[in-house]
């Protein structure tokens, strides 16, 4: 788990697809130096301000509160980590990565990339610090 220093911004790694992830980040030099890049920006700044690097992913009801880290937008490999963006109380707000697609290939989303999205929406999390 990451944390911002007041403790209202917290990222998480989904334990089941924890292995995947970690790999493919560990797989490419600089890979994980950007997803920590990405994790710093979005515990220290709002979710608006990173938008090149992760937004939204609400293709339809239900989807709204999936979200998609971009290690390398644009480029050749076109990563997505797929998220969910939780507002709790107290402003508090949560990111779990949950799914890694290692390539997007299109600039339109897929039916695998909704497949993903669709799952991700469906999953439900018990949050341990």
């Amino acid at each position: 788990m990451y944390s911002s220093d007041d403790g209202k911004r917290k990222i998480y790694i989904d334990d089941k697809n924890r292995g995947k992830i970690l790999t493919f980040l560990k797989s490419e030099k600089g890979m994980m130096k950007k997803f920590e890049h990405i994790v710093k920006l979005l515990l220290e700044h709002p979710p608006g301000a990173t938008r090149d690097i992760y937004g939204r992913e609400n293709i339809e009801q239900g989807c709204e509160f999936v979200t998609a880290m971009k290690p390398f937008p644009g480029s050749i490999r076109n990563s997505r980590i797929y998220c969910q963006h939780h507002h709790r109380k107290d402003n508090e707000q949560i990111i779990i990565t949950a799914e890694l697609l290692e390539k997007k290939k299109s600039q339109k989303l897929t039916i695998l990339e909704k497949e993903i999205i669709r799952r991700v929406a469906a999953y439900n999390y018990q949050l341990k610090d």
